[in-house]
């Protein structure tokens, strides 16, 4: 941080731009669907009878 004791304008703003993406409900870590993506398979692959 600085010495100065206000913050700029900019740092506000960039601070609460974060506190409200912190605050977003987060799609859950791990499982079978990020797995996938990990691996390049594109979702519905892996349910060949579910396409169209």
């Amino acid at each position: 941080m600085t010495d100065a004791p206000e913050e700029t304008p900019i740092q506000r703003a960039l601070r609460l731009k974060k506190a409200a993406i912190d605050a977003k409900p987060k799609p859950p870590r791990g499982g079978k669907f990020q797995r996938e993506q990990a691996a390049g398979v594109q979702a519905g692959k892996s349910k060949p009878w579910m396409a169209r």
